[in-house]
Parts: C-alpha cells; structure tokens; sequence
C-alpha cells in the first residue's frame, strides 16, 4: 500500500486517488493547466499566548519535512514561496487555545502553514474555515520528543466553497497527537488527514465528523503510516447524510510495516443515512507486514436511521422533530464531548442542528 497514490498529471477520476471526487466542482485546484495564486490566509484570532509564535517564511528555507504523492500538496510545493510557521516552543504548557482564522481571496488559491510543537510542549490548535473560498492547503505537523498537540480544524464553510487539504503529522517518540476534524460545510471539501511515527512510545488518535446535506461532498482520506515499534493509533469518524444528492467518502488506510512490533491500531467509520437520495462510501484498509503487534482492526457501518428509538422517544411525548435532533446529536456527542471545550461543543451543536433544519428533517 503507498500513500494516498495519485500521479503528477492532471487526474481524469479513473485514478484510484480520484475515483470518488467530481473533478468538475474543484475550481481547478486539481488542474495543473489552471494558474492558481498562493496567498497567506490565516491569521490569528486573537492575541498569541507566551511561548508561541506566528511568522511568515520563505518556502526555501523551510523545506518539507516529508515525501507527498498527493497531487495538490505538490502543486503547492511547488508553487508558494510564502510559508506559515507556528511555532509552540519547547517545555511551553499553553493552557488556552490558539486560535487561528483564515480568510481567503476572491479567487482560487494555494496556501501552507507548518506546525512545529517543540519538546515537552503542550497546546491546543484550533483552525476556522468558514465564509467562501476556493482553496488548496498545505498543513504540516511535527511533534517533537514528548509533546503534546490537540489539532482541531473546523470546516464551517458556505455551502458555494471549495476546499482541498493535506494535514500531516510527523509524531517524534512519546509524543501525543490527538486531531478533529469536523467538516459542517462547504460545496466539496476533499481532506487527507496522514500520520507517521517516527520514535517509540508515538500515539495518534484521529477524530472526525461529518454532515452532508442536498449537493453537498465530504471526502476524507486517512492514511496511518506505522513504521517504527510500538506506536498506537486510534480512527473514530462518524459521518451523518441527509438530502438529495448529499454524498461522503472516508477511507482509512493503515499499514503496519514489518519493522513494526508492538504496534496497536483501530479504526471505526459510522455513517447515518437520514433520507432517500443520500450515498456514502466507506473503504477501511488494514496491510499488516509483521505478526508481532499488539492489535490491529476495523469496522465500518453504514446504515438508516433508526425508527424504533424515534418512536420510542415520541412514545415519552417528545415531537418527532426534537426526537430526531435528539437522535443525532446523540450518534455525533461520543467525538464531540471529548473536544473538552463548552463553547465549540455548543457551536458544533448548534451547526449540526440548522444543518438538519436546512434540510427539512
């Protein structure tokens, strides 16, 4: 199995890589013949706590820090010249969030931020998507020994924006990464969340959501690179459709290499369909190279909505719309509850609700 494989040419939807996306919606982000600029479109909300950092760099003097097949993290790297580097320095134990906002242009872009939590830091990262856009993103993760990181990107687009990322992280030894991914809006948002380990004692879990309404596509893509002993990572995604048309892709690649002993590794995708019309797609892989690992599995549900607890709930006399709301915010609570933060747990809430309203359930 190799990483998220696509080649460098403009791709037609029979690679592998592409086969779910509808290439026509991507404002050109994936076509190499289509003049794309890059812009600088995050900034911070708010003021920067001590011992973290935000600059602008020079692409050449902060090269990649790992390999990428993905057609559109090339694009980028090839043609922005301007880098975002967040810096959270070593030993920094940064107890409020830091909130980063982005604001995009009037026309299709290209843009990378570069994430470095130095050794022993601790920090919570959160990034805003929201209003229109037509962007190609870059985010590079790395964690040094024994740090640890909350990402959590939100994609609260309007429904007319489009949005093609790569977010990888790069996890040193007995360092922690916890990421949420939480995808509410947008026309097509088209994500790839990938992990590698590079020291023992590394953990990953990866967190996601999602809710397509009528026209909407969510795709994410996880890749899980276990390639050092005894590193453990976690998958937990949950995806909700409701309304014509309304379609989600997840794909969750694991691979555990031969050098890998004492790996442990599980990843879950739960999809909820809420009316006729909607599709989801969910591919979970697992390639195992080495018989000596503490666990590995999977499992990937999709399903309707279940009528017995609506009617037991209407049954206590509660109205059939609360029931439903009720319901869903139940499926998604599990991933919710643990972004440990009132405010964004209510907003998220809050999102998910107009977006079922939106959609006449």
């Amino acid at each position: 199995m190799s990483l998220l494989t696509t080649n460098y040419l403009t791709p037609t939807g029979r690679e592998e890589a592409w086969r779910f996306t509808p290439l026509k919606r991507l404002a050109g982000l994936h076509d190499l013949s289509t003049l794309v600029k890059e812009n600088i479109s995050l900034s911070t909300n708010g003021a920067l706590p001590s011992g973290v950092s935000l600059k602008v760099v020079t692409a050449s003097d902060l090269p990649p820090a790992y390999e990428s097949s993905d057609l559109v993290t090339n694009r980028i790297r090839e043609n922005v010249k301007d880098i975002s580097l967040l810096r959270i320095e070593k030993d920094s134990e940064v107890s409020q969030p830091i909130h980063l906002k982005r604001l995009c242009g009037s026309s299709a872009e290209l843009s990378k931020l570069v994430i470095q939590a130095g050794v022993n830091s601790r920090s919570t990262v959160i990034i805003e998507n929201t209003g229109t856009g037509e962007i190609g993103e870059e985010i590079e993760i790395s964690l040094e020994a024994g740090a640890s990181l909350n990402f959590i990107s939100l994609q609260e687009w309007d429904r007319s924006a489009v949005h093609l990322g790569q977010h990888h992280a790069i996890i040193s030894k007995d360092a922690q990464f916890t990421s949420f991914v939480i995808s509410v809006g947008g026309s097509v948002v088209r994500l790839n969340p990938t992990v590698e380990f590079t020291g023992p004692g590394s953990s990953a879990e990866l967190n996601g959501i999602y809710f397509a309404t009528d026209g909407q596509h969510l795709e994410h893509r996880i890749h899980v690179n276990h390639n050092v002993a005894n590193a453990k990572s976690r998958v937990n995604y949950k995806g909700a459709l409701s309304g014509d048309q309304a379609r989600t892709v997840w794909i969750g690649d694991v691979f555990i290499h031969k050098g890998a002993e004492g790996t442990d590794t599980y990843e879950l995708n739960r999809n909820l369909l809420l009316s006729d019309g909607a599709r989801a797609d969910s591919v979970p892989n697992l390639e195992i190279e080495t018989g000596e690992i503490v666990g590995a599995g999977h499992a990937s549900t999709t399903g309707r909505f279940d009528d017995e607890q609506l009617f037991y709930l209407q049954s206590r006399g509660i109205p059939a719309d609360i029931a439903r709301r009720l319901v869903i915010r139940g499926f998604f609570a599990e991933i919710i509850n643990k972004l440990k933060n009132e405010e964004l747990e209510e907003r998220l809430m809050k999102r998910i609700d107009d977006e079922l309203a939106k959609a006449g359930e």
